[in-house]
């Protein structure tokens, strides 16, 4: 054990995190480290540990299912992602006008010799119009996809089951001779909420720990023994950078945006705006008709495709209204602001007078005292519309 933080000793035989002298398997991801929380807040982890895309059935994603399964790439994505961050799979998605020039005839570079993708083995394509399929219908020979294991079709995907066929319908009704057609199973996730199993396990134990660290929780540290030292190992307990990212504030869990502490209530309580500056006109949340919580997982770098970023150093709780307020924009603590030493001020007859600092990206300020402005848009206006007007000709 840690001498210095008293720690209990993991067990460590391939990699186990179980305390040393456990009973029974090993395991490297053992969720009884936080098997003292309450049933909700296991439920509210698990949550956090499932790919939940914008959008889900119609573009052919899996809906609530864990982070470490095969995504799906857009084609047009395809240049720039690192494929090898996908060691849990992954199948393209082209989009009829992406394969097709012209009604049953692919463009040019899907004929060659060595194609950039293959529809029917790592590629589909996805209709969700009937004008779609009026104008590029399926080539000759084409299926719909569909799963198999040992060579016979089954419904789910599971361990050892392959994909078969070329193509995904998630067509929208429109009317009643023209109705909703939905065939082919789920693809894949959404890519950019890919987490391997080690760090979508490594992100729960950090929520653990902040859900603990909440004001008013009914835990305490002394029942996470276990959970500190597993954190302790993979250099995930130093309160100091919990601070520095403001995941933390003085100790207790707080939201990364806005810096005021986080309730343990607030984790499970139904999401209301009455209180939320500019929202105040914001249709009523019902008790009961609505799934979101006042406070959720909080991503401070926002996922994208060029990169992972649902990492145990990039996560955090924060309210619901701050995440949607942040939208894909990073968000920068106080103290990266600060390092980067670029500050920002009004302009007075005596002087400058500076409030804050702002990030490079010119995204985000923030003061000392916690206030923080987000930018809503970039400039519209291009140098050629700031150029003076030129006289008329004579």
């Amino acid at each position: 054990m840690s001498a210095q933080l008293n720690l209990p000793a993991l067990c460590g035989v391939d990699g186990c995190r179980r305390l040393q002298g456990h009973s029974g398997d090993h395991d490297k991801y053992p969720t009884e480290a936080w098997g003292f929380l309450a049933d909700k807040d296991k439920d509210k982890l698990n949550k956090a540990g499932f790919a939940t895309p914008r959008g889900g059935a119609k573009g052919a994603y899996q809906n609530h299912v864990t982070r470490n399964n095969k995504v799906i790439i857009p084609y047009e994505w395809l240049k720039d992602v690192k494929l090898e961050n996908y060691p849990d799979g992954y199948v393209i998605r082209l989009l009829p006008d992406q394969f097709f020039s012209s009604a049953k005839k692919p463009r040019p570079e899907f004929l060659k010799k060595n194609p950039p993708v293959t529809v029917g083995k790592d590629a589909f394509v996805l209709y969700r119009t009937y004008d779609d399929l009026d104008k590029f219908p399926p080539m000759p020979g084409w299926e719909v996809r569909y799963l198999v294991r040992e060579g016979k079709k089954v419904e789910d995907r599971d361990e050892g089951v392959e994909d078969r066929g070329h193509y995904v319908l998630r067509v929208a009704a429109i009317t009643k001779t023209k109705p909703k057609r939905h065939k082919g199973p789920p693809q894949g996730i959404f890519a950019p909420e890919y987490a391997d199993r080690e760090t979508n396990y490594l992100c729960k134990c950090v929520l653990a720990w902040l859900t603990i660290q909440t004001r008013h929780s009914p835990y305490t540290t002394l029942q996470a023994s276990h959970l500190r030292a597993i954190l302790h190992a993979a250099n995930l307990l130093d309160a100091a950078s919990y601070e520095r990212r403001n995941s933390l504030r003085h100790g207790i869990t707080c939201c990364p945006l806005c810096l005021r502490t986080l309730d343990y209530e607030q984790l499970h309580s139904t999401i209301a705006f009455e209180d939320e500056a500019g929202l105040g006109n914001a249709a009523a949340q019902i008790e009961g008709a609505t799934r979101s919580t006042t406070v959720n997982l909080f991503h401070l770098v926002p996922l994208v495709y060029l990169s992972l970023e649902h990492t145990p150093q990039q996560i955090a709780w924060g309210h619901a209204v701050c995440n949607t307020r942040l939208g894909q924009r990073r968000c920068y603590s106080l103290a990266e602001l600060q390092e980067r030493d670029l500050k920002v001020g009004v302009i007075r007859e005596e002087g400058i007078e500076t409030f804050g600092w702002i990030s490079e990206d010119f995204q985000m300020i923030r003061s000392p005292y916690g206030a923080v402005w987000i930018q809503l848009n970039g400039d519209t206006l291009t140098e050629e519309d700031l150029k003076p007007p030129q006289p008329a000709a004579s």
